[in-house]
């Protein structure tokens, strides 16, 4: 990192940073050679010293495809963004906090499938939300076990 006055090193830091996102973009890797980026809502979960992201989706799709052919994936996500100028000289920045990692993909076996969307859901500030039982049954859940992560942040002082 280029910056490393506005690295974040601390895991602790860099969950409470995940913890603020409500996106999260995950580039899967095809035969065309070109990364598909696709943005999702998710949630986190630690279990025996691994961090997980928790997605969802239909049950079939271009990410499915790809995941199936490939698990490796990268994510990337941000938030605290503040546009700050300074008309006087010209200036301007931006503020912002991002994590950027990677780790492999895998599906959520079908009997965690409803606590991991409890899980997405606890991280939109909805813990107890009570599913509908036929919509969980038409839902994929998967998940990305984190291998590596980074993390930036820029503060407007």
């Amino acid at each position: 990192m280029r910056r490393t006055d506005r690295e974040i090193t601390d895991r602790q830091e860099l969950l409470d940073v995940m913890a603020r996102c409500d996106v999260c973009r995950l580039a899967l890797n095809d035969e065309s050679g070109y990364p598909y980026v696709v943005p999702l809502n998710f949630g986190m979960e630690e279990r025996d010293g691994t961090l997980y992201l928790l997605f969802h989706g239909a049950m079939t799709g271009t990410k499915y495809d790809r995941m199936e052919r490939n698990p490796r994936a990268t994510f990337e996500m941000d938030c605290g963004h503040m546009l700050c100028t300074d008309e006087a000289h010209g200036m301007c920045t931006m503020a912002y906090e991002s994590v950027i990692g990677r780790g492999r993909l895998e599906p959520v076996p079908e009997a965690e499938r409803e606590a991991a969307l409890q899980c997405l859901m606890a991280h939109y500030g909805r813990p107890d939300f009570a599913f509908d039982r036929a919509s969980v049954a038409h839902t994929r859940v998967f998940r990305l076990a984190v291998e590596s992560m980074t993390g930036k942040r820029r503060k407007i002082k």
